[in-house]
């Protein structure tokens, strides 16, 4: 059901979808996938406020900087919301989360590392991504573009 909606919400945008069975890493997902780990983009649920979320797009080799996410939105204090939350939220599970499809359109913040690229996302279940340009998929949500991620550590 998720995915379906998911995949809808794409509507006439160019996409890919991919099928693969269970995975334990990102390794093991941009392997599935037929990518490089940067190019599996992981969406990610930030929580502002009580009732108050938003979606940040990070390529799979970054993390989130705290301090640049909360320079750019202007607030002190952020927080990833608990799973139950989360699909509250969303409507969609940790590991299937997309901005495509989400039970309330949230804003979406897109890290700059990921512009001009083709990525993956989640397809709204699990086992199942989109393949499509990254800057497709920014117009699409009317996404900001802005350096929030750093390099994962090594």
């Amino acid at each position: 059901m998720s995915e379906q909606r998911a995949l809808e919400a794409l509507g006439d945008l160019s996409h890919t979808v991919v099928r693969h069975g269970p995975v334990r890493s990102l390794a093991e997902a941009a392997a599935a996938r037929g990518v490089s780990p940067a190019a599996v983009v992981k969406t990610l649920v930030v929580r502002r406020a009580a009732g108050d979320y938003l979606f940040v797009l990070v390529p799979g080799d970054r993390q989130i900087s705290w301090p640049k996410l909360r320079a750019l939105l202007g607030v002190s204090r952020m927080t990833l919301p608990s799973a139950d939350e989360a699909l509250e939220a969303t409507g969609y599970e940790r590991g299937t989360i997309t901005p495509f499809g989400s039970t309330t359109a949230w804003p979406v913040v897109a890290d700059s590392a990921m512009v001009g690229r083709e990525v993956t996302l989640g397809g709204g279940a699990l086992g199942v991504a989109v393949k499509l340009q990254a800057d497709d998929a920014i117009a699409a949500l009317d996404a900001q573009v802005a350096d929030v991620t750093e390099p994962e550590p090594t």
